[in-house]
């Protein structure tokens, strides 16, 4: 089959055909934000965030930027280029890059969000934790699409291929997704053994219940907040892992790809697909007094203070290795800067 440059139509329909607009949450913002439906694409980068730096990124060597968060997920009434969303805007405008955002349609999709997050930990056995999303309950709109994906609703839940202490767990978490300055935290002793595992990339604190009636030790998710972290561990025998939002979503990026240029392949278009490395999630520097989690902290003597050692944070717009196994790591072969 003979294969042609593909359209920002192309790729739409491609993304909409693996994550439907119909499984999104009525208040999310999914979909073609930015461009022309008409124009040529060769070249499409996958982020997490719409950010300046990304825009800026995406303008130097893509036409299409597809982001997972939305651009504006409330009323916005102006583009002025004095708001973030406005340089976002006239960046990609100048740039002639379009903008495409799945959000909670790919959240809810299998392989979706959670999916890729499930894999990157290693887990085994994978399921729905909160069977069907709430946009397709009741039939009201298709669960299953003709490119292989399905509504299966937030969260999944597997077992790892034996137990393990937590402390090692969290190792593994640390060592499967992007560094960040907040790296992973557990709620739960550095001794207790844990194998089956709940996640939900993004913030996915609510499903604590849902976790627990799963029979899970655990539940990695994003954006643990002080109260309901507390509430959630008191009423469920659980442990909450938390690491970055940003990271946790990271690793859906380079699946998402995948299935773009699988869709346009099948009706004869291509195009090279890249994951951005650029690190958007927003925290930069963590200090802590306690040296360990399982040892309690030592007081302190002054002349230690000028002898310790500062961890190197990234500076904001740092690019950070991404995992070594992590497929979003690697751009598609043939991606090449566009030349301004």
């Amino acid at each position: 089959m003979t294969t042609v440059a593909a359209t920002v139509r192309d790729c739409v329909w491609a993304l909409e055909s693996c994550y439907p607009p119909a499984w999104a949450e009525a208040w999310d913002a999914v979909g073609l934000a930015v461009g022309d439906l008409d124009a040529p694409v060769h070249d499409v980068l996958f982020a997490v965030d719409p950010t300046p730096e990304v825009a800026a990124e995406a303008a130097a060597r893509a036409q299409l930027l597809v982001t997972h968060h939305p651009l504006f997920l409330r009323g916005a009434h102006s583009v002025a280029e004095s708001t973030t969303g406005g340089r976002v805007v006239a960046t990609l405008v100048r740039a002639g890059v379009a903008l495409f955002t799945a959000h909670t349609n790919a959240d809810v999709a299998d392989p979706g969000v959670s999916d890729a997050l499930a894999a990157a930990i290693g887990l085994r056995d994978v399921g729905p934790l909160v069977p069907n999303g709430s946009r397709a309950e009741g039939g009201r709109v298709r669960t299953r699409t003709d490119a292989g994906t399905e509504c299966r609703g937030l969260g999944r839940v597997g077992v790892l291929p034996a137990a393990e202490p937590l402390a090692q767990f969290c190792q593994r978490v640390a060592q499967a997704l992007p560094v960040t300055a907040g790296g992973v935290r557990a709620t739960g002793a550095p001794d207790r053994a844990v194998r089956r595992i709940a996640v939900c990339g993004g913030a996915g604190g609510e499903l604590a219940a849902a976790a627990a009636a799963a029979g899970a030790d655990v539940l990695v998710t994003a954006d643990g907040r002080h109260h309901h972290i507390l509430d959630a561990v008191g009423a469920h025998p659980l442990v909450i892992v938390d690491v970055a939002h940003w990271a946790s979503e990271w690793p859906w990026l380079a699946g998402a790809a995948d299935r773009l240029r699988a869709g346009l392949a099948a009706r004869g278009r291509t195009v090279n697909t890249a994951v951005s490395t650029l690190v958007t999630d927003p925290w930069r520097l963590q200090v802590s007094a306690t040296p360990r989690l399982d040892q309690p902290a030592q007081p302190e003597r002054p002349e230690q203070r000028d002898q310790q050692d500062q961890p190197e944070q990234p500076d904001h717009a740092d690019h950070l290795p991404a995992p070594v196994h992590a497929p979003g790591a690697r751009p598609e072969e043939g991606f090449q800067a566009r030349s301004s």
